[in-house]
């Protein structure tokens, strides 16, 4: 059972600081938008059984990914799978800093704010989230979502000789784009890897002129009306 009970008057008062924010109007300016480009790292791919170890997000405004403000929280956790270790590196009882679970949402709650996310086969990211919070009595995350797997399609030129495939890896679009893979598989590593191919895939979109449609994950089925002054 969830830590609070998921009523209006039950929920915590960093749950509510957070939803308030979603009654703001956002600019309907693409430049004055933030977007919180993010990455976790997990257990294993299961939604029921695996957890979050690590959420690792950067923060792009005016097209510009800002270092300044990162997110970088490790999980205390007692699950533990050797078969994902090879990946992540990141052992049960390693050396880093953990706190609990519903610390590092309240945290990252704070940092994303009604911002934008972005991430790389986000419906996985978004759900396991979705999944830690619904363990705690807190209702899903509300933030529109864009996924860089689904909108780096749009870059790509239609052919009968030559068709996308269904998915592209973030180490597909990282060699694409010439982007270091240096800090692969940690969740701000990743995340940043994906923020620079965000970046990289908007300017592509940029030159073709082209509004993409079907991009968004979430609430939205194509490309967000208050984007409009994408370009």
């Amino acid at each position: 059972m969830g830590l609070f009970n998921r009523t209006s008057k039950n929920l915590p008062t960093f749950w509510k600081n957070y939803e308030n924010l979603f009654k703001e109007t956002q600019s309907k300016n693409f430049k004055e938008l933030t977007f919180v480009v993010l990455d976790t790292e997990t257990t294993g791919f299961s939604f029921k059984d695996d957890r979050i170890l690590s959420i690792g997000a950067v923060k792009i405004k005016d097209g510009t990914i800002s270092v300044q403000e990162v997110f970088d929280s490790y999980l205390e956790q007692e699950k533990f799978s050797k078969e994902t270790v090879h990946i992540h590196g990141l052992l049960k009882n390693g050396q880093r800093e953990c706190i609990s679970e519903i610390l590092a949402l309240e945290k990252f709650l704070a940092y994303v704010g009604n911002a934008i996310i972005v991430a790389h086969h986000a419906g996985f990211d978004i759900g396991m989230l979705n999944n830690a919070l619904e363990r705690h009595g807190l209702p899903k995350l509300k933030n529109t979502v864009l996924d860089t797997g689904v909108i780096y399609k749009k870059t790509l030129i239609k052919s009968y000789l030559v068709q996308p495939k269904p998915n592209y890896t973030l180490d597909e679009l990282a060699e694409k784009f010439s982007i270091s893979r240096k800090d692969r598989h940690t969740a701000l590593g990743d995340a940043y890897i994906t923020a620079v191919a965000f970046l990289k895939i908007t300017s592509r979109l940029k030159e073709k002129k082209t509004f993409p449609s079907n991009i968004c994950l979430d609430k939205l089925k194509g490309f967000p009306n208050n984007l409009k002054h994408f370009y």
